[in-house]
């Protein structure tokens, strides 16, 4: 079994509010069978696990522990003017 695989996957569906049977519905696989994933008795296949991280807006990297954190988001600014793109640094530096 992968270690935390179950844990990432049930937290993930729990941070973005959705139901098991939501997401399994989402998917295409029963709620059980997503149950029995967060619960680590059984491992999603390649195909789910790159849906699950989809829906769930993460990498498979993630789920499966490779990466410890999520990435940090990318905010596009190109539509941006300087002084727009300036105020932003200003308030995301307050952020650190």
């Amino acid at each position: 079994m992968i270690e935390g695989l179950a844990v990432r996957l049930k937290e993930k569906r729990q941070a973005l509010g959705l139901s098991r049977k939501v997401v399994s519905e989402v998917i295409g696989i029963s709620a059980s069978t997503l149950a029995d994933y967060e619960n680590g008795h059984i491992e999603p296949s390649l195909k789910v696990l790159m849906k699950l991280a989809t829906l769930y807006k993460c990498s498979t990297d993630y789920l499966l522990g490779m990466e410890k954190e999520l990435p940090q988001a990318v905010l596009d600014v190109s539509s941006l003017n300087s002084r727009q793109i300036q105020a932003l640094q200003i308030i995301t530096e307050g952020l650190h």
